[in-house]
């Protein structure tokens, strides 16, 4: 009830401290004792309570109590909001404790002054009486006493405990010297609990615990959580205040060092950090970005600015705000226009521009898309580096290249770290610098070209850059914060695709260009090389003019490439002869026709290879790939008294050595279709070469020229001077298909030749050709080496036998 309150909040006093004339521990418990009710707080047997009592009831009860036997029953009230009358014994708990009046003093205002100890603990069996006050019908609940050594155990470690508790919470030590005086575990443990600031509820629950061990223990438990707790909150204390006092500290030194830059006239803010923070606060950054940059601007700020650490933090701060991290340039989607910037800028490329314009339609419905990773793989010249311009011009993008052949150190790629002297970002964080954007288009030149040594392999830092599920987090050793490359556009270039290590190919879509054919060469100077070398040299197209058949001729007999730089070099020899003739007074137009070249180029550097040979038998022409194109591969062959013998020269490879064996077996096991003399192949040697010997060549591709020139040799049949031949040979006579086949072709068709003779599986290859190509050029598809030999040798073996029906191939 709200008339019993304690004094001095639960600073109870104990037995022993109060002086009385009575010993109240002896004093018997009654049947029958009047109820005084408690507000908020629970008495616990063995305590002694300093009381307010106000209300007229209760005064009353005192009153009485005092004139006869002084003792009362204490219960404590299960309401704590609002004040509800005595009479309502259900609200009251039923364990209570009987409490001994010691005295009572009435003050000027008219409340009691009460002093009551609790003796032992009852429990309310019924109320009788309601009028004046309450009275009820109790009986002790004992409290017994029990002198085992886990309740030894219990009551040391309650009076360590305790003792921790009050250092950490700075608790009277009037406290501790009391509860070293008290013996009786129950009331060892009622005090420590009437100090744990627990709710009523809690204590009361407490005070209705009637077994020892049980008490002692739950005791335990809630002291060492809330000993737990006084732990934790003096650790947060105490580091609070050392960061306080390491902020005083430093604020303190900051004082200090303005005062002594004021006594020496330098007490003007450092210009160089001033405009950083400026910079520091309109930077676009990202989150994690910003956060070290403002970490470290505050660690640049204490540093002295004539330290060395001084320039590697301004430099690093420098490089994270000048880096775009959320700049973005908006790409140009409009697929009509991509179409005819794309065919503006080259000549042909049908496959790559109608995967450049895919992507563009997709990105215009998919806003997200990860950019693509490209790879364009081809002989040189043949524009791999300008279609990669020309995609950024279509696109709107930046366009940044760089050459990756020759580099062998880890670092180029992701940086260094900032603990080397002199470190600095790798090329990808340096070229979005100098970019200005965050979605340029990268151009990754000669990445087939990448070496490796003990710095680290650079392929394997390109793992992660040309990954899209992995470079949207894309860390540089010297930055250090992630940065997003998913919206990069990469493209890369190589001319062997097989010297791309295949986890790093694995990312990559390759698009293969092929050389290019006389008329694409033609078409590709006429739009773009003519007019580019003009510029050039200072020359007009009044001044100067390309025939058609000059720049054929030009083609033919003074370059040999599947690209178009050695044509673009003799054109710009022709444009610095007319420039000579220029300045030297010719007046008017000069026109260049074929019959000029010899003037301005010398004499033709290449002939049709098919008629510079001495043809006749034993002499067969095949195709070989190249990285700069393809080429015709001739095969001679030689038989002269020996012992059977096999030679072969012309710096060959294992794999074409091993073709020229299994040619050799093949033949020997077919001879009496060929009606070739088996005493022939034990006394004569027979010598295999490939001229251009100073080349080194490999491969299993000329597997079936080996035996058509072995067979033209032993059999005096004679090759057809206008077919070439490509295809790897079984033992069994199978032909096997090969690669390199557009390239190979277009050497056939640069040399003149009229008919090819390819592997049967080849023919999705020959599909893919352009018509212009199909239409000089006739394929023959066959399966195994007797239709090769049927369609080769200019005359038929007398008992050849029943051969496959070949395949003829068309222009479509």
């Amino acid at each position: 009830m709200a008339d019993t309150n304690p004094d001095n909040n639960k600073e109870h006093e104990y037995g022993g401290e109060v002086r009385s004339s009575v010993n109240p521990s002896e004093l018997p418990v009654p049947d029958e004792l009047p109820v005084l009710p408690l507000h908020g707080f629970v008495f616990f047997p063995g305590m002694g309570f300093p009381l307010q009592v106000s209300n007229p009831v209760s005064k009353l009860l005192i009153d009485d109590a005092i004139l006869g036997s002084r003792l009362i029953a204490v219960v404590s009230h299960r309401k704590v909001e609002g004040d509800v009358p005595a009479q309502y014994n259900e609200h009251l708990y039923s364990i209570g404790v009987m409490g001994y009046i010691h005295k009572m003093v009435k003050s000027p205002e008219g409340f009691y002054q009460v002093l009551i100890s609790a003796i032992k603990k009852i429990r309310v069996k019924a109320y009788y009486q309601y009028e004046p006050y309450l009275k009820a019908k109790v009986e002790m609940v004992p409290m017994l006493e029990d002198s085992a050594k886990e309740v030894e155990a219990f009551v040391y470690t309650l009076r360590s405990q305790f003792k921790k508790l009050g250092e950490l919470l700075s608790l009277p030590s009037e406290l501790q010297m009391t509860l070293a005086s008290i013996k009786s575990p129950y009331h060892i443990s009622f005090m420590i609990i009437s100090q744990l600031n627990l709710s009523l509820e809690e204590e009361q629950a407490f005070l209705e615990i009637d077994d020892l061990k049980e008490l002692l223990n739950r005791v335990t438990k809630e002291l060492n959580k809330r000993l737990e707790t006084a732990e934790m909150s003096a650790d947060i204390q105490k580091s609070m205040k050392a960061d306080m006092d390491e902020k005083q500290r430093e604020f303190f030194l900051r004082q200090q060092m303005k005062a002594i830059r004021k006594e020496l006239g330098d007490d003007e803010e450092n210009p160089d950090l001033k405009d950083l923070k400026e910079k520091l606060a309109v930077a676009a950054l990202p989150e994690e970005a910003r956060k070290t940059a403002e970490k470290e601007f505050s660690r640049l700020e204490r540093i002295s600015p004539s330290s060395p650490e001084y320039t590697v933090s301004r430099t690093y701060l420098d490089w994270i705000l000048e880096l775009p991290w959320l700049t973005t340039t908006i790409d140009s989607l409009d697929i009509n226009e991509a179409e005819k910037n794309l065919d503006e800028d080259h000549y042909g490329l049908d496959k790559i521009k109608k995967r450049i314009i895919e992507f563009l339609a997709v990105r215009k419905l998919k806003n997200d898309m990860h950019g693509p990773i490209l790879c364009f793989a081809g002989p040189p010249g043949v524009g791999k580096t300008s279609l990669g311009q020309s995609i950024a011009r279509t696109m709107n993008r930046k366009f940044i290249r760089i050459s990756l052949g020759g580099v062998r150190d880890e670092a180029e790629i992701r940086g260094h770290r900032r603990t080397y002297i002199g470190a600095l970002p790798g090329r990808i964080i340096q070229s979005l610098r100098k970019s200005g954007s965050n979605n340029p288009l990268f151009m990754l030149d000669e990445i087939d070209k990448l070496g490796m040594d003990f710095r680290g392999d650079p392929s394997s830092a390109l793992l992660e850059v040309l990954d899209p599920e992995q470079n949207f987090t894309y860390q540089d050793h010297y930055l250090e914060i992630p940065f997003d490359l998913s919206k990069v556009m990469f493209i890369t270039t190589a001319n062997i695709i097989d010297n791309i290590p295949g986890p790093l190919r694995d990312r990559m879509e390759v698009i293969e260009l092929s050389g290019y054919m006389e008329d694409e060469k033609l078409m590709i100077a006429k739009r773009h090389l003519v007019q580019k070398q003009l510029d050039g040299h200072g020359i007009t197209a009044d001044d100067l003019v390309f025939e058609d058949e000059a720049i054929r001729a030009m083609i033919r007999s003074y370059t040999r490439e599947a690209g178009v730089r050695n044509l673009e070099r003799n054109l710009a020899g022709v444009c610095r002869g007319v420039a000579r003739d220029k300045v030297g007074g010719h007046q008017g137009q000069i026109r260049i026709g074929p019959q000029d070249l010899i003037r301005y180029l010398g004499q033709a550097q290449f002939f049709s290879e098919t008629m510079a040979r001495s043809w006749g038998p034993g002499l067969a022409t095949g195709l070989a790939w190249t990285p700069v194109g393809g080429v015709l591969l001739f095969i001679e062959s030689a038989k002269m008294k020996g012992r059977g013998g096999l030679t072969m020269t012309g710096k060959l490879g294992d794999l074409m050595k091993e073709s020229a064996t299994a040619a050799l077996t093949y033949i020997r096991s077919h001879a009496e279709e060929f009606e070739i003399d088996h005493d022939l192949f034990a006394s004569s040697d027979i010598h295999v070469h490939v001229p251009e010997g100073a080349i080194p060549k490999d491969g299993p591709s000329a597997g079936v020229a080996m035996v058509v020139s072995l067979t033209s040799l032993l059999t005096g049949r004679t090759v057809r001077q206008d077919m070439a031949m490509t295809g790897e040979i079984t033992l069994r006579g199978d032909v096997l298909p090969v690669g390199g086949v557009k390239e190979k072709v277009l050497a056939a068709v640069r040399a003149g030749i009229k008919e090819v003779i390819l592997p049967h599986l080849n023919e999705k290859d020959v599909v893919e050709l352009p018509n212009n190509v199909k239409e000089v050029i006739i394929f023959h598809l066959v399966h195994d080496i007797k239709e090769a030999l049927a369609l080769a040798l200019t005359a038929k073996v007398a008992s050849a036998p029943k051969r496959r029906r070949h395949k003829k191939v068309a222009a479509a």
